[in-house]
This record gives structure tokens, C-alpha cells and sequence, in this order.
């Protein structure tokens, strides 16, 4: 798996796993979505990304996700 693929799926998980926890435990696990809402936000602009940088360290390939 790429490290272009592994940020979806992360991201996806999170958001995911954040959104069924307001739904049946507590509104403010909503803040977690709005966290990574704004960090997509922030990567797109500074092309910095910690878990990124941490997926290149253990190795995963980066290839194109699309196309």
C-alpha cells in the first residue's frame, strides 16, 4: 500500500470512527472531525503532513493514488 493510499484510509477511519462516536456517545467527539477537516486544509497549503513523514520513515512507497 502506498502512503498516498494509507492517508485515506486513515483520515477515513477517523473521521469515520469520530462521527458513529457522536452519534452514540458524545457530540464533542464532532471537534475530532473539525481537527482533521483543518488539518486536510492545512496540508493542502504547507505540504506538510506528520503522519506523512512518519509513513516515509517506515518505508512505504509513494505512488499516485488515482489514475
Amino acid at each position: 500500500m502506498s502512503i498516498e493510499r494509507t492517508i485515506l484510509l486513515v483520515v477515513g477511519v477517523i473521521v469515520l470512527g469520530s462521527v458513529l462516536l457522536a452519534a452514540f456517545h458524545s457530540i464533542n467527539w464532532l471537534w475530532l472531525t473539525g481537527a482533521m477537516g483543518a488539518h486536510l486544509i492545512q496540508a493542502s497549503f504547507t505540504g506538510m503532513c506528520p503522519v506523512v513523514m512518519a509513513l516515509k520513515r517506515m518505508g512505504l512507497p509513494s505512488r499516485p493514488s488515482f489514475g
